[in-house]
């Protein structure tokens, strides 16, 4: 069935408390209430995987802040893509540190997007994408404290528009003070690779 579009989101405090707080989005009153109560579910996964990766029970003796947001990338064609962000400092650290992760939601399938799922089978996307970065890399004059030579095949991504956005984690690739470096990318520039019947191929359509 087709899922009804734009998705409606709500937003809820997942774990609060003084300076520690972590808002998350749920979505809410989808016609398929499976596919509701999987997407939340992969949401507050990835939102707990998070907290853990910051060194992170809610509240442990080091953490002195923590503050978790979102934002929406996507929201059209059948085609959900956020962005959950953590930023936590600890006692006496010189800065807090911020995770970026996202995730996409073909609602067509009723799954979670990994990168290779929106190309086509066999297509060698890694290739072709890690051309574009190093290219936007010297283009932009990108400060790196990493050789880059190939981006992961399930690289950090999301979409937006007609966009897909590759992206790396603080000290990935550059200095802390460059922030996430982000490689914006035209669908346009990817049609030969990608799944005409996936969230990309959906997000090249004109009409």
């Amino acid at each position: 069935m087709t899922v009804p579009f734009p998705v409606n989101i709500a937003t809820f405090i997942m774990s609060g408390g003084p300076k520690k707080t972590i808002y998350i989005p749920q979505v809410v009153q989808m016609a398929n209430e499976q596919l509701e109560i999987y997407i939340n579910h992969e949401i507050i996964k990835e939102a707990e995987k998070m907290i853990e990766q910051q060194d992170g029970n809610i509240g442990g003796p080091s953490v002195e802040e923590i503050l978790g947001t979102y934002e929406l990338k996507n929201n059209q064609r059948n085609v959900l893509s956020l962005s959950l962000s953590n930023y936590t400092y600890h006692a006496h650290a010189a800065h807090g540190m911020t995770v970026l992760q996202s995730l996409t939601f073909d609602l067509l399938k009723g799954k979670r997007c990994e990168l290779k799922d929106l190309f086509k089978p066999g297509s060698d996307y890694v290739k072709q994408l890690s051309a574009i970065i190093q290219k936007q890399i010297k283009e932009r004059d990108i400060p790196l404290i990493n050789e880059f030579n190939a981006i992961g095949p399930n690289q950090d991504f999301y979409v937006a528009d007609k966009i897909l956005v590759i992206y790396f984690q603080l000290y990935e690739l550059t200095p802390y003070v460059y922030g996430f470096p982000m490689f914006p990318i035209s669908v346009y520039e990817l049609q030969d690779i990608i799944d005409e019947n996936g969230p990309l191929g959906r997000l090249a359509e004109n009409n």
